[in-house]
């Protein structure tokens, strides 16, 4: 009896250590993925393939015949593409089905949501010992098809998909802001374009074109409508205004620090020209393209992946023919605070596998998410919009070279805006960056976005925009987007750094019970030995 009680006291202890060391130490990473010793040619498999298309058919075409082709390779392997309209839909999609385990088996998406979705268990397949297997990793042996190496993926791009110091993603496009100038409007009034814009000029600017006409109609168009500058994603905005000014955003530990002056002074300054008319935003007036193309605009900022639907002849315009004005687009980097140390975000889709218990099933989706980089399905994608191929093996490949080459031989494949903007990333990838990846980075992204909408529509509505707004404002978007609980959910992502006193007393004394436990077990040994 005695001999049990000790075992069951035994069991208790050992189990309130493991308890205390987990709580102590938060969620782990997820396991790695264990890879099969050879593909399965005999068993069936299904892939789900989740992507996100804007109304481009011919990017539904490059998935397409992605898909047809991989298909002709693995003939034992299904994929299944489903189509989103917004990177939203389809991290809302993700996140709902992860507790059913329904998730996809491949899916486009960006870090910040991935960074969310791992905090399920084993939900996300992590991918380095894939990268450096020898049959089926980049270059592998017992690939079907003429991937990149690893030596051919672009670094910079490849460490965007970098959490808890591992990828659990590969980049599959990329793309930054641009600045769409319309050139005559602003030479019409009396400037001279500079190489790259400061904030200053492009304010100033900005202000000088609602001059108008005794009739109400604006000097610069003859139009009843002009705002001078509009900003597609105000996410980015405050995001690549900070980052300019050095001011604080995050850490990569999930620390907040979004609320400071330098916040502050940009959304006094967002007001102050909100309420002057040179300024607006996507959420209020709508996209940019469709101002710029009838002359109503004349500073927009997009993605170089929204190149083409900028400028009259613009292969994917929204507005009617009759509505458009001929408009000479100049593509530039977006306005500095400092031009001799310019920076530009780096942003676009990148993929992800998903754990299921089926490894034959998770190798299949690892070897079409590496068919996804092949040159064929980089350049074609990379030709539908302003995005650049993410690996070497396309990039230096003469087809693109040639591709690029042809600016402006047609308005559909080569409409020179589009050119125009592939080659301002392409020149200036050494000043792009991202920001931190946590748990809850995609939450402080919206809310970024969120500060400025919120200011510029109390400046609309005639609210007094000053420092009590100010600290309401902030108040309201920590609240909304749970920014003030950000922190400790991002310990499930991000090195926990020291531990709590409270937790380093309580593992000395799991210690010193364990060496109590030991010296009791000798001693009651040696009476029972003497027995």
């Amino acid at each position: 009896m005695r001999k049990k009680k000790n075992g069951i006291l035994f069991g208790i202890i050992m189990l309130t250590s493991a308890l205390a060391l987990t709580g102590c130490h938060g969620q782990q990473k997820s396991k790695s993925f264990e890879i099969p010793e050879s593909f399965d040619d005999s068993a069936k498999i299904e892939i789900n393939f989740w992507a996100k298309n804007d109304t481009n058919k011919s990017q539904t075409n490059v998935y397409e015949k992605a898909i047809e082709d991989f298909e002709k390779l693995y003939p034992n392997v299904s994929v299944n593409i489903k189509l989103y309209t917004d990177y939203g839909r389809i991290y809302n999609d993700v996140i709902t089905n992860i507790s059913t385990d329904t998730t996809p088996n491949v899916c486009i998406t960006y870090p910040d949501h991935i960074a969310t979705y791992m905090t399920g268990q084993d939900t996300v397949v992590p991918l380095d010992d894939l990268f450096a297997d020898s049959k089926y990793g980049f270059g592998g042996s017992e690939l079907r098809f003429d991937g990149p190496g690893m030596d051919e993926m672009v670094p910079s791009f490849l460490d965007e998909c970098i959490l808890q110091g591992e990828h659990y993603a590969v980049p599959y496009m990329r793309s930054t802001e641009a600045l769409y100038v319309n050139k005559k409007a602003v030479e019409m009034l009396g400037y001279e374009i500079p190489d790259i814009m400061t904030w200053d000029f492009i304010w100033e600017v900005s202000e000088a074109a609602l001059k108008k006409n005794a009739d109400g109609t604006y000097w610069i168009n003859g139009q009843n409508v002009l705002i001078p500058f509009i900003y597609k994603s105000t996410d980015n905005m405050l995001i690549t205004m900070l980052k300019q000014r050095g001011a604080g955003y995050s850490t990569p530990q999930g620390d907040i620090l979004i609320r400071n002056d330098d916040t502050k002074d940009i959304l006094f300054s967002v007001s102050e020209h909100v309420k002057s008319g040179a300024f607006s935003t996507f959420q209020i007036s709508s996209y940019p393209g469709n101002y710029f193309n009838a002359g109503q605009c004349i500073f927009a900022i997009d993605s170089t992946a929204g190149a083409t639907w900028m400028g009259n002849g613009s292969p994917h315009s929204d507005i009617a023919e009759e509505n458009k004005v001929e408009v000479e687009t100049l593509v530039m980097p977006i306005p500095q605070y400092d031009v001799e140390n310019p920076y530009m975000i780096s942003q676009g889709p990148s993929i992800c596998i998903f754990n299921k218990s089926n490894t034959q099933e998770v190798l299949a989706s690892w070897l079409f998410t590496q068919f996804l980089l092949t040159n064929e399905v980089q350049l074609g994608y990379s030709s539908t919009e302003g995005y650049v191929p993410v690996t070497y093996k396309a990039q230096q490949s003469d087809e693109y070279k040639a591709y690029l080459g042809g600016r402006g031989i047609d308005e559909d494949e080569h409409y020179y805006v589009k050119i125009d903007a592939t080659k301002l990333l392409l020149d200036n990838q050494e000043h792009t960056f991202v920001t931190p990846v946590f748990n809850g980075s995609a939450s402080l992204r919206s809310a970024a976005g969120q500060l400025i909408e919120n200011t510029a529509k109390a400046t609309r509505r005639k609210q007094k925009v000053d420092e009590a707004f100010m600290e309401s404002n902030f108040d309201d978007v920590t609240a909304l987007y749970h920014l003030d609980q950000i922190n400790s959910g991002a310990a499930s992502v991000s090195d926990l750094g020291p531990l709590p006193v409270e937790s380093v007393w309580l593992l000395i004394v799991i210690g010193s019970v364990w060496v109590v436990i030991a010296v009791c077990f000798v001693l009651q040994k040696r009476k029972e030995n003497k027995r």
